[in-house]
């Protein structure tokens, strides 16, 4: 038996912004596998000493994009859990609260954008490879 009706769909918010943590990774997944690829031969890496290093540091920023991005989003997924367990709590004691509370979330979820849109300019910065 549901005790507050009123705050179920308020309850569904948090859940919603958690998932997104989720899909950040996700798009950080797609755009680092698809843009670390050597023109060509893989054995073109190993023909001079620019490609190998070339090689080296899209491995190196793939890594720490991919550190950088989940550790923010799993932080962020925790504490937009967390707030959105006080939102149920303090929303069924007084109606009043939620929009503010929501805000907080709201800033607390911007944590994981963050951290993608540091992915994306670290992706966008890694080694290119030399075409031909």
């Amino acid at each position: 038996m549901v005790k507050m009706p009123r705050i179920q769909s308020k309850n569904l918010i948090s859940i919603i912004l958690c998932e997104a943590c989720g899909i950040y990774g996700l798009i950080i997944a797609l755009l680092v596998s698809q843009g670390k690829r050597p023109s060509g031969d893989w054995s073109a890496v190993y023909s001079s000493m620019e490609n190998y290093q070339i090689a080296e540091n899209s491995g190196f920023a793939s890594f720490w994009i991919g550190i950088t991005v989940g550790l923010s989003n799993v932080f962020c997924g925790i504490c937009v859990g967390v707030l959105g367990s006080s939102t149920a709590l303090v929303t069924a004691q007084n109606g009043s609260t939620f929009i503010s509370m929501l805000i907080v979330i709201i800033f607390a979820s911007a944590i994981g954008l963050y951290a993608v849109i540091i992915g994306i300019v670290v992706n966008t910065q890694s080694g290119s490879w030399p075409s031909g």
